[in-house]
């Protein structure tokens, strides 16, 4: 059976930017909304979420099939 080896972190370091790299999108995605919204903002959050969606899933699609379909990183 051939096994295919999957990637691992180069290290530590890969890892921790990564993690940083991804809280801080998230920040992004959480905090926008909430301050948009405190400040009478709603009709805008409405506009940022569906250009997220519009553009975000598509892009996650892709990479998932390429990645299913590659099998590789």
């Amino acid at each position: 059976m051939n096994q295919s080896r999957r990637a691992h972190w180069s290290g530590r370091i890969a890892l921790i930017l990564a993690a940083a790299g991804s809280a801080i999108g998230l920040g992004n995605i959480w905090k926008f909304p909430y301050i948009a919204g405190e400040n009478g903002g709603g009709a805008c959050v409405l506009i940022y979420l569906g250009c997220i969606a519009l553009v975000g899933l598509p892009i996650m699609v892709a990479e998932l099939y390429v990645g299913q379909t590659a099998q590789r990183n």
